[in-house]
Parts: structure tokens; C-alpha cells; sequence
């Protein structure tokens, strides 16, 4: 392998590992609440599908939509993303995220499996969600969960 071949594959390495590292990051944010670092992981015109509303188009709307889940005493999401499989196109990119997700919803624990949809962006040097569907296979009660439990550890 000459230099050029080698320069070549550190970059998509390096390129997957970052965009790898942007679907962590959102998970992270979502579970500590934090809504300007979750906005700064979309592209200005960025995009999220959450199935359960219109798509939400700009960081301003998005902005609103995070807040208004950070808003809601109910909003307990814990989600875990794995299994991440990513096409690399230049500075573009495509991928799937598949996440399981545990949530208190009216005091009951409840447990998620689906996966995220995306597509990413290259802006500047750092990679950004172009946007983010969420595809949920189930979100159930799960009748003997950690609801309780997480009361008594507060």
C-alpha cells in the first residue's frame, strides 16, 4: 500500500469513526437533556422524522421541538444506539443507527427497539445530521421494570 492509498483509508476510518461519534453524541444529549449541543449536531437546514409529527425542518424548529421535550415531566428517554452501518459518498454520507430505548411514560417503565435512517453532511471538518428518521419497531410497557426503582434512587 503505497501513501496515497493509506491517506485514503485513514480519511473514510476517520470519517466513520466521526460520523459514528455524531450518533453517540446525540444519544448522550438526549439523555442529559442538553438541547443546544443536540441543535449543533444538524446541519443549519437539518431535519428530523420522528414518525409521530411532520418532519421537523431547521435548527430553529428543532430547537423548539428538543425543548419542548426537555420541557415535559414525562420525558425520561434513555436511548443506545449500536450496530451503526455507514456509506461513505465524499462529503456526504448514508446510514443506519439502530437503537433500543428505555423511557418512564405516566409512571411505567417502557422499553424500545427500532432504528434511525440518516443522512450526513461534511460541513467544514466536522460531519452533521442532513437529517434523522426515527423508525420504531415497538415501544411497549414493560409490565416489571426499573420504574419504580428509579424513584427510590432519586
Amino acid at each position: 500500500m503505497d501513501t496515497l492509498e493509506i491517506s485514503a483509508a485513514v480519511r473514510v476510518l476517520s470519517d466513520k469513526e466521526a460520523i459514528r461519534d455524531l450518533a453517540r453524541r446525540y444519544a448522550h444529549h438526549v439523555w442529559q437533556l442538553e438541547v443546544g449541543q443536540l441543535v449543533d449536531l444538524f446541519a443549519d437546514d437539518g431535519e428530523m422524522d420522528t414518525s409521530l409529527e411532520a418532519p421537523i425542518r431547521g435548527r430553529e424548529a428543532l430547537g423548539a421541538a428538543f425543548q419542548r421535550l426537555v420541557d415535559d415531566d414525562q420525558a425520561d428517554l434513555q436511548p443506545f444506539v449500536h450496530n451503526h452501518v455507514i456509506d461513505l459518498d465524499g462529503d456526504r454520507a448514508s446510514g443506519t443507527a439502530y437503537v433500543d430505548l428505555r423511557s418512564v411514560r405516566d409512571g411505567r417503565s417502557m422499553l424500545g427497539s427500532g432504528y434511525y435512517q440518516d443522512r450526513y453532511v461534511r460541513q467544514g471538518e466536522a460531519w452533521k445530521f442532513q437529517s434523522r428518521s426515527l423508525t420504531l419497531r415497538f415501544f411497549v410497557p414493560f409490565l416489571d421494570g426499573w420504574a419504580e426503582a428509579k424513584e427510590s434512587v432519586d
